[in-house]
């Protein structure tokens, strides 16, 4: 079954990526409640889902669609770190949309992601691409790699020092601006090395 994840808007979703190929019987968390709820696609497509949101409004969202949908998924008010109801080892997959470019303490976020994940599991993460955050118009308004405008190489060294290897990097473009000198998101599939 092709999973209809989306990693932001007007970018290609997972149907066409296959970043995190079946679903179906495996626990995966959304890591922060994307504005298309990517929860309700993983429990569409069969996972046991997990959606972690510290804004209730978005927890509420999430209840909302899958009762709609008509699928269950196990909701959780928190920090993206607070990940204690999840035994080390228990996920098969972890997505986090456009939710962690605000974290400012990446590293405890990673680690907790790290404990919980089964090895070699993916963490699938989109971030508004470093670049072209720090712009605004034709304005550069920000230094490249300042917070909360991490640069590529800061996210590279927090997931290698949290023990992940990233094995996919896409700069996507958004469809809907096909004149775009530069991209809208990275995108990044790491994966957990080690127990």
């Amino acid at each position: 079954m092709v999973i209809q994840l989306s990693y932001g808007p007007n970018v290609p979703h997972d149907g066409e990526l296959r970043l995190c190929g079946d679903v179906a019987g495996k626990r995966a968390i959304e890591l922060g409640v994307a504005p298309e709820v990517n929860c309700v696609a993983l429990a569409s497509a069969g996972a046991k889902a997990i959606a972690v949101d510290p804004d209730p409004a978005r927890i509420a969202e999430a209840r909302a669609r899958a009762e709609a949908a008509e699928v269950r998924v196990e909701c959780h008010t928190g920090e993206l770190a607070d990940l204690g109801f999840a035994t080390s080892a228990s996920i098969d997959l972890v997505i986090a949309a456009g939710t962690l470019h605000l974290i400012d303490d990446l590293s405890r976020v990673l680690r907790q992601v790290h404990r919980v994940l089964r090895p070699e599991a993916p963490f699938v993460v989109t971030l508004p691409h470093p670049f072209t955050a720090g712009l605004e118009g034709a304005t550069v308004t920000t230094r490249y790699g300042t917070f909360p405008n991490r640069s590529v190489s800061d996210l590279f060294t927090a997931f290698s020092r949290a023990n992940f290897r990233v094995d996919v990097v896409q700069e996507l473009f958004a469809a809907n601006a096909p004149d775009a000198l530069v991209p809208e998101l990275l995108l990044l599939r790491a994966r957990k090395l080690g127990v």
